[in-house]
């Protein structure tokens, strides 16, 4: 716990003393989550998940219970990115499990973040923060060969967003990169008119698909789809799409690319006679980098098919109106908390402090899971069944993946870069 930088003032004692001195301890326990973990995310970033893991369990035996969700998040995304499929699920698991039971306001929490700030609450996750980990869940089943249990996931994705939508009103879309895994899954399935519809479904979401529109022409085709087919073929002439040859398969290679935009400190007219009040804003963390994969003789530019970057803009735009009323509401609180001191000990000059530490607390929620990625880009390849080693370079880094793959099957390579 930090101690305070405010004095109390020599000529404030007995019970306005202990007033004052119960806020000053309650508003100087703020957790810094971003600050603590800055360590963490230096490993990660250096790829070094060995002692990313260990410095988020050194970070995590100085933390309190608000920072637990995220503590989960990026062990999670830690050990997802170090190819720990289980391990990365199991932690996953829990994070979700916990982020259900924090979705129950907790009217003492809330009433506390009142007259202190957002960060004395628990950390509940944004919305597209907690459809992450389900898309990252996909990912590690898809990985570990488990196709169904990726599938699952994938609805759940869907289904949470579908509902968000019709049923809370929120202007939201299905992440696109969810869609496109379940065509992938779908079509390693050989269920080729699902796989169809999931590929429509990102196209429709992400038009700008270039070459990865292809499955999308050869399994509408292949399930007779033949209007679809046709209006495909006229708006993409040139986009080779033939069935599968014998003992052909193919490669699909989801790099999870750059990293996700930081909240920072921003104003906001409160609507209250031009005063600002502070709300968090997300801001990049530079810009992804251009990925480049190679496959043989083959080498393709990977394509965006999510930017994760555009989607927590619009998840937390739509909750800044919220925050604004929170805030002002909050300021009503504590000018009744500071009226209250006042009465107590007698004495304006009491209340007055009061009032001026309780907004001196007053901080916009600035945490974050910022071991995600900026964007998911995709690349895919048609090859002979077998073993393969698939490159991927990014920022002037090369790295090299083996992926062996059946005849007529989709193998899946999920590559980190930074």
């Amino acid at each position: 716990m930090k101690s305070s930088s405010h004095p109390i003032p020599a000529r404030v004692s007995g019970w306005g003393g202990l007033v004052l001195a119960s806020l000053l301890l309650m508003t100087g326990c703020a957790t810094d989550y971003v600050a603590r973990t800055r360590d963490v995310r230096v490993a990660y970033q250096s790829e070094d998940y060995t002692r990313a893991l260990a410095a988020l369990e050194s970070a995590t035996r100085a933390m309190v219970d608000q920072d637990r969700l995220l503590v989960l998040m990026d062990k999670g995304m830690v050990l997802h990115a170090a190819g720990k499929w289980a391990e990365s699920n199991a932690v996953l698991e829990e994070a979700e499990r916990l982020g259900e039971q924090l979705d129950g306001v907790s009217v003492s929490e809330e009433a506390g973040a009142l007259i202190t700030n957002e960060r004395q609450r628990a950390y509940r996750g944004e919305d597209f923060e907690k459809l992450m980990i389900s898309v990252l869940q996909a990912l590690n089943y898809a990985e570990l060969g488990e196709a169904e249990s990726a599938m699952v996931e994938v609805r759940q994705v869907n289904e949470r967003l579908e509902k968000m939508v019709a049923d809370e009103k929120k202007p939201y879309q299905q992440l696109a990169i969810a869609r496109y895994l379940g065509g992938i899954i779908r079509e390693d399935q050989r269920d080729w008119d699902s796989a169809y519809i999931d590929y429509a479904k990102a196209y429709e979401l992400e038009p700008e698909l270039g070459a990865l529109v292809e499955p999308l022409l050869r399994l509408a085709k292949q399930a007779g789809r033949d209007d679809a087919y046709a209006e495909l073929v006229a708006k993409y002439p040139g986009v080779p799409h033939e069935p599968l040859a014998p003992g052909e398969s193919q490669v699909v290679v989801v790099v999870e690319a750059g990293l996700s935009p930081e909240k920072q400190r921003a104003s906001r007219d409160g609507g209250d006679g031009g005063n600002l009040i502070e709300v968090p804003e997300y801001r990049d963390r530079g810009h992804a980098p251009p990925v480049r994969v190679s496959l043989g003789d083959s080498t393709q530019r990977a394509v965006t098919v999510t930017s994760l970057a555009d989607v927590a803009r619009v998840h937390l735009n739509h909750r800044i109106g919220g925050m604004l009323a929170k805030q002002v509401g909050g300021a009503v609180a504590k000018a009744g908390l500071a009226a209250g001191v006042g009465a107590l000990t007698k004495s304006e000059e009491v209340a007055a402090l009061t009032f001026i530490l309780l907004n001196a607390t007053n901080a916009p929620d600035l945490r974050s899971w910022l071991s995600l990625p900026a964007e998911f880009q995709v690349a895919r390849f048609r090859v002979p069944a077998g073993g393969h080693t698939v490159r991927v370079d990014a920022g002037g880094r090369t790295t090299e993946h083996t992926v062996d793959v059946k005849p007529g099957r989709v193998g899946l390579v999920v590559v980190r870069r930074y």
